[in-house]
């Protein structure tokens, strides 16, 4: 599996259950009970938006990275 494919799961991943886990800190401090579905359904959601964003933010680096390297070889 290629580097960037394991940062874009790490990101999605931690993205995904930290968010999550802010949530329903949050939903407990409103007095209400932990739901397993509501946890999940937040950690799927937010994680795979998060992995776009990495995607996103590797794919520019490379392509710019790419194009600095260019303009030093003429």
């Amino acid at each position: 599996m290629k580097t960037e494919t394991k940062s874009i799961i790490k990101g999605g991943i931690f993205g995904g259950v930290v968010y999550a886990g802010i949530m329903a800190g949050f939903n407990y401090t409103d007095g209400q009970d932990f739901r397993i579905w509501r946890f999940i359904f937040n950690a799927l959601f937010f994680g795979i938006c998060m992995g776009f964003i990495t995607r996103n933010s590797l794919k520019k680096q490379a392509e710019k990275k790419n194009k600095n390297s260019i303009k030093t070889t003429k």
